[in-house]
């Protein structure tokens, strides 16, 4: 990938000039010891220079060689002047053997050359593919990708810009340490074709002037900008730039593909990355959409359901409708319990809103189970009707939690046993150690109906509802048991569902267990 540039011209003639010089002194060491016609000591010059200069190099090594030998080895010396036939065989074969080898010579060095050259080729495309393939996000390894490049391509700095949407280009690469170079006005671009016509740099002028950056160094005279534009199908990303000294000349045609490839290879993974943006903005938008439907059609029903009743049992209030007290009380108790159900609801769209922002802060300390789960447990009793319930807690250790998490968490797993199990149904509420002892395991079960084993690991989503579960007018909201989890994890625990033992669901609170013995008061309070 390196090109001959003004500094070369001086080297070749000096490796030349130095080769042929040995070679001449060395024939006059071998003649002078009696050695006829060391005419081919210069082949080895020859040789050397080609390995150097190539072809031409090689050619005027020769005819050097074969002026150089009729001028100082045959008679009459210091003359060009050749009367032997004999002299003159030595000499066109010397002059044409010359040619022959420096060509050989000359094209095996360039095969080498051009090896050597695609060998680096395919490393330095690796090395793009690889970063690009394994890029956590393509503005990530754009730096390194500018570094292969600015090496490769003999360039003093490469810089990478992108833009969105018609936008100006920002630079996100840049292998320069001093501020980001100006996106130049006059500047070589390259133009790809189609089909298999090689590309070519073309100079232009753009004008605009939104297209200035903030740097200099790019269009001063003696340094020349190029520009290979990322792009994917029909869609432009943004650029490579790069600046060189202009003695070096326009990219080769190794600089040019490994610059166009790396523009394609950029152009197709920022395409990707947008493309996966849009579809995850898509995704969210369309979850988003879905969880608004579920919502507004599980909170419209549970709104409507209870504020009609609110509505009839407030309209047998009015003084005109002549009541029994007993009809009355009834009436109030129906109001007062549809509205406890509202706020009950309101609650936990409330905590469900403050569980999905992350706002849920525990204030835990050490409590005995029994306590706050009786205190529980006493307030929903009325709502268990007949169902039977059976509390084992006694034993059970303190735990370190939050009161009113375990509280709220409690009231809507007890809640949600009532609501999908029939009249006379079993409910038991008991604790235990289990595994290590880190946890105490809190279980509310019942011996209802249950729920599908396929269906366990879903219940804890947010407007889940298990089809074909409820057994009144009630379906739920889908919100409960999802509050309950959030709930409990801030609480520095977990939550989870399996099959009863009594046949129905249990919910497993498994809640921080007390590191610290509960201290209590002489007459016993804690």
């Amino acid at each position: 990938m390196r090109r001959f540039d003004r500094t070369t011209l001086p080297k070749l003639t000096a490796v030349a000039a130095g080769s042929l010089a040995l070679a001449t002194v060395a024939i006059s060491i071998l003649e002078g010891l009696g050695v006829p016609n060391a005419a081919s000591v210069y082949l080895g010059a020859v040789v050397a220079t080609a390995f150097v200069a190539g072809t031409w190099g090689a050619v005027a090594a020769a005819v050097a060689s074969f002026l150089l030998y009729d001028f100082l080895f045959i008679q009459p010396i210091f003359n060009l002047t050749v009367h032997d036939p004999t002299e003159w065989l030595n000499l066109i074969l010397l002059l044409s053997i010359g040619i022959v080898v420096g060509q050989l010579v000359a094209i095996q060095r360039a095969r080498t050359a051009d090896s050597r050259t695609r060998e680096r080729e395919a490393v330095a495309l690796f090395q793009v593919s690889r970063e690009l393939a394994t890029r956590e996000s393509t503005p990530a390894v754009l730096p390194t990708i500018a570094e292969i490049l600015r090496r490769e391509t003999a360039m003093d700095r490469i810089w990478i810009g992108l833009s969105a949407d018609d936008t100006p280009e920002r630079v996100v690469a840049d292998t320069g340490t001093d501020p980001h170079p100006a996106l130049p006005g006059l500047h070589h671009v390259l133009q790809r074709t189609p089909d298999e016509a090689p590309a070519r740099w073309s100079r232009v002028h753009q004008p605009d002037p939104s297209r200035r950056g903030t740097v200099r160094g790019t269009s001063r005279p003696e340094r020349d900008a190029y520009r290979v534009r990322i792009e994917a199908g029909s869609r432009q990303f943004g650029s490579i730039w790069g600046a060189r000294d202009r003695g070096h000349g326009e990219p080769d045609r190794t600089e040019t593909r490994l610059l166009s490839a790396a523009a394609d290879q950029i152009g197709q993974a920022v395409a990707q990355d947008r493309l996966a943006a849009e579809s995850r903005a898509a995704e969210i938008a369309r979850q988003s959409d879905a969880l608004k439907s579920a919502l507004l059609q599980s909170v419209s029903h549970d709104l409507r359901t209870p504020l009609a009743t609110i509505r009839a049992a407030a309209g047998t209030l009015r003084p005109d409708m002549h009541l029994s007290a007993v009809d009355q009380q009834a009436s109030a108790d129906a109001i007062d319990r549809e509205v406890e159900y509202l706020n009950r609801l309101v609650t936990n769209l409330l905590d469900l809103s403050r569980i999905e922002a992350g706002a849920l802060r525990a204030e835990r300390d050490v409590y005995e189970l029994d306590d706050l789960v009786g205190q529980t447990i006493e307030r929903l009793r009325p709502g268990l009707g007949d169902r039977p319930l059976t509390v084992e807690l006694a034993d059970a250790p303190p735990v370190d939690v939050d009161p009113v998490f375990l509280d709220e968490a409690v009231t809507n797993a007890l809640e949600n046993a009532i609501k999908y199990t029939p009249p006379g149904t079993a409910i038991r509420i008991s604790a235990h150690l289990p595994g290590d002892g880190v946890m105490v395991r809190l279980t509310i079960e019942d011996a209802g109906p249950g729920v599908p084993s396929q269906t366990l690991d879903r219940i804890f989503e947010k407007f889940y509802r298990v089809p074909g579960t409820a057994l009144g007018s009630r379906s739920g909201t889908g919100i409960g048991l999802a509050v309950v989890f959030g709930l409990i994890e801030a609480t520095g625990g977990r939550a989870t569902a399996r099959r009863s033992q009594l046949g129905g669901l249990a919910i497993d609170l498994d809640l921080p267990k007390a590191t610290v013995a509960l201290e209590f008061a002489p007459d016993g309070r804690a």
